[in-house]
């Protein structure tokens, strides 16, 4: 594989976080003051000043979570930004988390800004994730959800799994090994906040939730902020950390898709994957690599099972056999990659590190294209980060190593 290949006009050059919280525990701090400590330890790391920043990229419109939202005059107020060239944010929910790094590289390459921040805030005072679509107001796209007790993301991507199941023969034997492994990348996180082992037996007393999905096939609910700071590739390589370029990125999503948010009307085929198979050609394409030039994925784990779908979607296995790769063990850490497997969410992903609504993968998709990451891929030049399975769009990001 060329290590040249691919867009690689702009870069990550710097990342920053807050604390990740426990639900409940930001209590007294604003979405503003969480988001605002993220841009500045962004800029930080990037040797930049917040001054410097002149462009925000967000997604989920701007929704800061679930309730909140995000104002860049409010940044600009609280830093000291002094004016920006470019505010956009991609529709949709986290399924855009990856995308965002593209509507930043579209104001650079346009010229409308330079350094751009991209930056997702979560507090669940307002709103828990649980019940998100219980608690919105009737609606004719809400008129099979609500009457049918969907009441959030895991009753409705609990209907997946089922369907998966159903279809293939997947057994929730896979989904502990999502949980489990994914819990093992965590357990030397200084951030985490699930560190503790979790057996298989722990695993399978799990309360059940949303059956087949237990309370260990959900993510955390959890609050704090993340910032990512995109430059131009020439920019980048006069700052302080090594650059790490944007290979690809692509949002989007097929219409069948879309239909799961709101009646599953899905046909065959669609209806149990994660929705992401437009956007793992479109990504491939440009970044003119396969799956197998892939070094590390960090796939948005809001829901174990939805999990095994992206990674058939994105082709590390066939279709339907997500559950038999998984329960061979394909997706465990190991230093150096092995043959036929895919080091998943290295840094414990939504599930036990924190779930900051996609954010935590770019950062650790960065970190390991640095060789800084904790739970380090040995010698990884590519890595891939994913937004959703969620409303759409959904999005995917593939991060290179500088030459």
């Amino acid at each position: 594989m060329a290590t040249d290949s691919g867009l690689r006009d702009v870069a990550i050059v710097g990342v920053g976080s807050t604390p990740y919280y426990k639900r409940g525990e930001s209590a007294g701090t604003s979405i503003t003051q969480l988001a605002s400590e993220a841009i500045l330890s962004a800029c930080e790391d990037a040797g930049l000043s917040v001054k410097d920043i002149d462009g925000f990229a967000y997604y989920s419109g701007a929704g800061a979570g679930y309730g909140d939202k995000m104002e860049s005059v409010d940044f600009m107020e609280t830093l000291g930004i002094p004016e920006v060239g470019f505010s956009a944010t991609i529709t949709g929910g986290g399924g855009g988390s990856a995308g965002a790094i593209g509507l930043a590289r579209a104001a650079i390459v346009a010229g409308d800004a330079s350094v751009v921040v991209t930056v997702m805030a979560l507090q669940q005072q307002k709103q828990r994730l649980g019940t998100v679509v219980a608690a919105k107001p009737p609606s004719v796209q809400g008129s099979f959800l609500q009457p049918s007790g969907l009441a959030g993301p895991g009753h409705m991507m609990s209907i997946l799994a089922r369907r998966h199941m159903h279809d293939y023969g997947t057994t929730r034997d896979a989904f502990a090994e999502v949980a489990i492994s994914t819990r093992l990348n965590a357990l030397n996180r200084p951030k985490a906040i699930q560190k503790t082992l979790l057996t298989r037996e722990k695993y399978f007393a799990g309360r059940m939730i949303a059956e087949p999905l237990s309370i260990y096939d959900f993510c955390l609910e959890t609050e704090g902020a993340v910032a990512v700071i995109t430059t131009s590739i020439d920019r980048a390589r006069d700052l302080r950390q090594r650059p790490v370029p944007v290979v690809a990125v692509a949002h989007g999503g097929s219409r069948e898709w879309g239909r799961g948010f709101s009646w599953f009307g899905m046909p065959d085929g669609v209806f149990a994957s994660g929705g992401h198979a437009p956007i793992a050609d479109r990504v491939y394409k440009q970044a003119g690599v396969t799956p197998q030039d892939i070094d590390v994925a960090l796939i948005y784990d809001h829901f174990t099972p939805m999990v095994i779908m992206q990674l058939e979607d994105y082709g590390f296995c066939a279709k339907g056999e997500g559950g038999a790769f998984v329960e061979s063990g394909a997706i465990r850490y190991t230093a150096e990659r092995r043959p036929g497997t895919i080091p998943v969410n290295t840094h414990g992903g939504q599930l036990s590190e924190g779930y900051v609504i996609g954010m935590t993968q770019i950062v650790e998709g960065v970190e390991q294209m640095r060789g800084t990451a904790i739970n380090q891929v040995q010698g990884a030049e590519l890595a891939l980060c994913t937004g959703g399975p969620a409303s759409l769009p959904v999005s995917g990001l593939i991060l290179g190593r500088d030459r």
